[in-house]
């Protein structure tokens, strides 16, 4: 059971999370001839697997006994541990939407958005295929509602920009999901590169194919418009100076430098627009508004910076590869019976003489560069619901 204190004030957002430690014991949790299992998971902690071995029924060569029961037992364990790692996941989603339900975000919809978001809206007409760059820290949060309806049945390619910041199991998570989805998806770095060269083929393969639509039509082959979109600093402008192989479009790492549509011939045949970030005139979404806050996805002016480093800190907890281990580690004082507030407060007495806001400032930043490992701060809606 948990139970939660949130409110929040002009300034500031107090988030304090109590949670008691009660153990629920499930025991066998699955049985395999020759042994059982059961399985005893504790609130803070990571999911224990104890294994006992029964005298076999008939006699079966050593060797072979040791291989069975090494090979049955890495299956079952493992997928008990998927199963609770499925359930966090699923928890976590839970715990910050009630967490972030009273945050509050100011809405940052700064004038040039909604000047840009008038004039892409009409671009989309004209284009012919979209190229829409997503956080892949948090996919969900990065994807526009009204993008789909904007372009109509134009081709979209999905590109999940920052794949140098989450883990190989999250990267393998969401390109499944969305191949599921049947959307083409790519994973890319737009700062060292990486994935921009495959970019660049399926959009020219695209290209190709739009054009030979157009010959079997009797129709002359045209330069093909492609327009590359996404909410503010997702990495667009870097995605679109890799592929063009120069610098062509400013670049920061903070959201709103671009604020202008802008043509580029990429190839020949091909022309690329960059515009400017996007966003929804309101966020209704609390919990994506605060995971965009986190990732520096969305403007620093627009939310309480303590009130989301509390919930960050509250999410680094639950998540199975980082723990409260990965404060504790980084901070040198023990996280793991604190709130995501009580440690703020902490790490400010420790460090910054009891400025909660510098501590803030400190984590939020730590995540964004790594510090914590690299990790997504979010998992395809496909692996949340099984448990539904």
């Amino acid at each position: 059971m948990a139970s939660y204190v949130a409110s929040a004030a002009a300034s500031s957002i107090y988030i304090s999370c109590d949670r008691s430690a009660a153990t629920s014991q499930c025991a066998p949790a699955a049985s395999t001839g020759s042994r059982s299992f059961s399985t005893e998971w504790r609130s803070g902690s990571s999911p224990t697997v104890g294994v006992e071995v029964f005298p076999p029924r008939r006699f079966t060569p050593r060797a072979t006994r040791q291989t069975q029961r090494e090979n049955g037992a890495g299956r079952v364990e493992a997928a008990l541990m998927s199963e609770d790692a499925t359930q966090v996941w699923t928890d976590l989603e839970s715990d910050v939407a009630y967490l972030t339900r009273s945050a509050r975000l100011v809405q940052w919809y700064p004038g040039h958005i909604a000047k840009a978001e008038k004039a892409l809206k009409e671009q989309l007409k004209l284009v012919d295929v979209v190229v829409e760059v997503r956080d892949a820290r948090i996919p969900m949060a990065t994807t526009h509602p009204e993008i789909d309806s904007w372009m109509g049945d134009k081709k979209k390619i999905v590109v999940l920009n920052r794949e140098d910041m989450v883990s190989k199991d999250d990267k393998n998570s969401w390109a499944g999901y969305y191949t599921s989805q049947g959307l083409t998806t790519l994973l890319t770095d737009g700062q060292r590169g990486a994935g921009i060269m495959k970019l660049g083929r399926v959009a020219r393969s695209v290209a190709a194919d739009i054009n030979l639509k157009r010959r079997n039509k009797g129709l002359l082959p045209r330069a093909v418009r492609c327009a590359v979109v996404g909410y503010p600093n997702v990495g667009k402008s870097s995605v679109i100076n890799r592929l063009l192989k120069r610098k062509v479009c400013e670049t920061a790492p903070r959201p709103g430098v671009t604020r202008d549509l802008r043509w580029t011939r990429i190839a020949e045949g091909l022309d690329l627009m960059d515009a400017p970030g996007v966003l929804p005139m309101r966020i209704q979404d609390q919990a994506a508004a605060t995971r965009l806050a986190i990732c520096n996805d969305i403007g620093e002016a627009s939310y309480a910076v303590a009130g989301v480093a509390s919930v960050l800190v509250e999410i680094l907890k639950k998540i199975p590869t980082a723990g409260s281990k990965v404060l504790t580690n980084r901070y040198n004082f023990d996280a793991s019976e604190l709130s995501g507030e009580e440690f703020l407060e902490q790490l400010g007495q420790v460090k910054f003489q009891g400025d909660v806001n510098q501590a803030a400032l400190r984590v939020l930043r730590d995540f964004r560069k790594g510090a914590f490992g690299w990790l997504a701060l979010e998992r395809p809606p496909s692996v949340k619901e099984k448990n539904f």
